[in-house]
């Protein structure tokens, strides 16, 4: 059991939720320009609207996908397992969006 949770584990983990976390502002930038906006009003529009904040945060949790096979490629499966692990600690938020608010 103990062989399960390891740093390795928790490095992935980690990987998993700060990564969209760094994305979605790019994310944001690559929109607000693409519709000839600027940034900080497009910004505004995804913190005001919990709908639009969900959605575009689960847009960059796709940069996870190549975090996901790097590892399983070279088979550090503890970590692939981390990254998977970090993309579900979004699920109670997108729950929380989609069925409560």
């Amino acid at each position: 059991m103990k062989e399960n949770f390891n740093k390795k584990l928790l490095f992935g983990t980690i990987i998993g939720v700060v990564t969209p976390i760094l994305v979605l502002p790019l994310l944001i930038y690559l929109l607000s320009m693409s519709k000839g906006i600027g940034f900080d009003i497009v910004w505004e529009q995804i913190l005001n609207n919990n709908m639009n904040t969900s959605k575009y945060l689960s847009l960059s949790m796709i940069v996870n996908l190549l975090w996901f096979y790097y590892f399983l490629n070279r088979e550090m499966y503890h970590y692939t397992r981390g990254v998977i692990l970090g993309m579900i600690c979004f699920a109670p938020y997108m729950i929380y969006i989609y069925f409560i608010q």
